[in-house]
């Protein structure tokens, strides 16, 4: 069993900000693969599925992102789920939008979600880490993550989410690479096989010579 937790903010004020990608995430996986419904429960809400042979809680805290660890770590221990077997999408500052790293352990780099799920189960569990670019000055961060993605970044981010939906198998089965390249094909799709090359314009094919033999002699010394 795997744990899947979208990171955000609770309620429709919140629910097309930035911030809130990793909620976006887990809806779409949700969606995609057939989930039951979302109940209230852990101090979140949560869906229950599989995708493929392993069973997935699919969690979105009502915490608010600065509190996330305890709906994490109440979820974790009721199902008895290792940090190990944690996977957490997030917003990620330090990385442009469409560009998405996968990151297992280590520190939290400031992010209050993350910092608050360290608090309760360790760092021992994997990241998604989702760019949404840097507004340029600390000062700016907290009013750049709580707006809304402007219209322009809509297909970019309707790709992004469907590409991670497609991959998400792999994602389970620790094939990060296969999951990346899923998503890589939604945002960049592969050219068509059924595409046809442009013609290469080709010579135009030798005149035929019809003088006779003294025409040509003639022809010479004119």
């Amino acid at each position: 069993m795997k744990l899947l937790v979208g990171l955000g903010n609770p309620g429709a004020k919140y629910a097309r900000n930035r911030h809130n990608i990793g909620f976006m995430a887990v809806d779409e996986i949700a969606s995609a693969h057939g989930f039951g419904p979302w109940r209230a429960k852990f101090q979140g809400q949560v869906a229950e599925g599989r995708i493929g042979a392993t069973k997935i809680v699919l969690l979105k805290p009502d915490t608010f992102m600065n509190l996330s660890g305890q709906a994490v770590g109440e979820t974790a221990r009721f199902h008895k789920i290792d940090p190990a077997d944690v996977i957490v999408f997030h917003d990620e500052l330090d990385l442009a939008p469409t560009k998405i790293r996968i990151k297992t352990g280590g520190g939290h780099a400031g992010h209050n979600g993350l910092r608050s799920i360290h608090q309760h189960i360790g760092a021992d569990y994997d990241r998604v880490r989702m760019g949404i670019g840097h507004p340029g000055h600390k000062d700016a961060v907290s009013g750049y993550v709580l707006r809304d993605f402007p219209k322009a970044d809509a297909q970019w981010l309707d790709d992004e989410l469907r590409g991670i939906a497609d991959g998400i198998i792999h994602l389970v089965d620790g094939d990060n690479a296969r999951f990346l390249n899923a998503i890589g094909l939604r945002l960049t799709p592969a050219r068509s096989s059924t595409t046809k090359p442009k013609a290469t314009p080709q010579p135009a094919p030798p005149v035929e010579d019809t003088r006779s033999a003294l025409q040509k002699l003639t022809d010479r010394f004119k």
